[in-house]
């Protein structure tokens, strides 16, 4: 007898399971064909429990596909978990503007339509210098809305010049040269691929400029026999400036951000526009943020990419509660988990080391580590600091068991060892982090 037909009914087996009924059938039709393709390949029985396997598929489907996870990688902006973690007054006031209506465009004074971008423009000039302020969905929309605003099609002057040495490619495949001619602007390279001087940009200058990019080189880094120009040369060359200035660092009282161009200078320096992230070292939600003078601003605004690239009403209420964060520096410090996952000391970071190494038992150990920042800022620093190594029969296995967990760890693996960085885990995650390690450790293919 074919064990095919031994199989029961689609309508058969959903009945028998927890779950709304359409997704039931779902289950239950998905692993009926998979059990039947595998009888006829020979590679199965036709026994097991398919109740059970089409549970679990059921309780799989209804899990949240975007979901929380404790980072133990190491890497403080990691790009694939989301970059910056929002601080709590940043979480509080998504929640507040998520329950039910708000004035997004509404001004409460007037009483007449206002403007999204009131809200966080005038807290972007008080920390920034800057004449205007506007907020997009990303770092690399303001950057390609700042092109097209300044040398796009209907401006006088078409061309951007860039030095060779800024004509970088970042993650996604985002290509300094493709913004600029998705903007429609045209490129005039100048410069070598490690030096550039001012005059070579003076010589590219024609009536035809509309503005100098300089860009963030992001992951990208020259040593050696190099030159650039630094931002206030370019302001002096008479034409608009355009600053990616990349991570959008604020906090110049931290030490470790010294490295990562300053808003503050390239505003102060004349940038007709400074573009930067929100969701990288300023530690808020995704958004491209612009500031600079009034003009170069009103220019980018009244562009029609702007409405195409416009932020939501639930990322405009976390970067506002980051900003206010910078008002008290050490609060910001303090409350923004980047900046204080950069600034935490030795001791701190130890204590949370040898928690979690109590908690997985004789398997584990405090050793040194490296984490970094990640996001494209800073490559070349190292976060060292204590870490907690964990020794496993397969530690290949033992990490896929965290990923499975609820909610999932993410840890990394360096000589044949688990490795956890408590840099980027909270007390609290830290605790849960160890607890899961050390139920994975119970489990027999770990």
């Amino acid at each position: 007898m074919d064990p095919r037909r031994a199989l029961p009914s689609v309508d058969a087996l959903a009945a028998r399971l927890d779950g709304p009924h359409a997704l039931a059938v779902a289950a239950a039709r998905a692993v009926i064909d998979q059990r039947r393709a595998a009888l006829a390949a020979g590679d199965g029985p036709a026994g097991g429990d398919l109740a059970a396997e089409a549970q679990a598929w059921l309780e799989r489907a209804g899990r949240p596909s975007l979901r929380r996870v404790l980072n133990a990688t190491g890497v403080l902006l990691h790009t694939n978990l989301g970059r910056a973690p929002l601080a709590a007054a940043a979480r509080e006031a998504v929640t507040r503007a998520a329950e039910g209506y708000s004035n997004l465009e509404l001004d409460l004074d007037a009483g007449d339509r206002g403007s999204r971008h009131a809200h966080v423009e005038g807290l972007l000039c008080e920390l920034t210098g800057s004449e205007a302020a506007l907020a997009v969905n990303n770092g690399a929309g303001a950057v390609l809305l700042a092109a097209a605003a300044l040398a796009g099609p209907g401006r006088s002057g078409s061309e951007i010049v860039v030095s060779r040495g800024q004509l970088v490619e970042i993650g996604g495949g985002f290509r300094v040269p493709d913004v600029i001619a998705q903007a429609g602007a045209t490129l005039v390279e100048v410069g070598t691929t490690n030096r550039t001087r001012p005059a070579d940009y003076e010589a590219a200058l024609t009536a035809r400029t509309g503005a100098v990019l300089r860009a963030h080189p992001s992951n990208f880094r020259q040593l050696g026999f190099v030159e650039d120009v630094p931002v206030e040369a370019l302001c002096g060359l008479g034409v608009p400036v355009i600053d990616d200035v990349g991570s959008g660092v604020l906090a110049e009282d931290v030490a470790l951000l010294a490295e990562e161009p300053s808003v503050r200078r390239s505003v102060a320096a004349g940038a007709a526009l400074v573009c930067f992230s929100g969701d990288k070292l300023l530690g808020g939600p995704q958004a491209g943020l612009m500031v600079g003078r009034a003009d170069a601003v009103a220019a980018a605004r009244r562009h029609p990419l702007a409405r195409a690239l416009r932020l939501d009403k639930l990322s405009l209420a976390a970067l506002e509660a980051t900003l206010r964060l910078y008002r008290d520096p050490a609060a910001a410090r303090r409350e923004l988990p980047v900046l204080a996952m950069l600034t935490a000391p030795e001791g701190e970071l130890r204590a949370r080391a040898e928690a979690m190494a109590d908690v997985i038992g004789s398997a584990a150990r405090v050793g040194r580590g490296t984490g970094r920042v990640g996001g494209g800022a800073l490559p070349l620093t190292e976060l060292e600091g204590p870490v907690v190594e964990v020794s496993a029969p397969s530690v290949t296995a033992l990490a896929r068991r965290l990923r499975a967990n609820d909610p999932p760890v993410l840890a990394r693996i360096e000589d044949d060892r688990l490795v956890l960085d408590p840099r980027t885990l909270t007390a609290a995650e830290a605790a849960a982090a160890a607890q899961a390690v050390r139920r994975g450790m119970a489990s027999p293919d770990s």
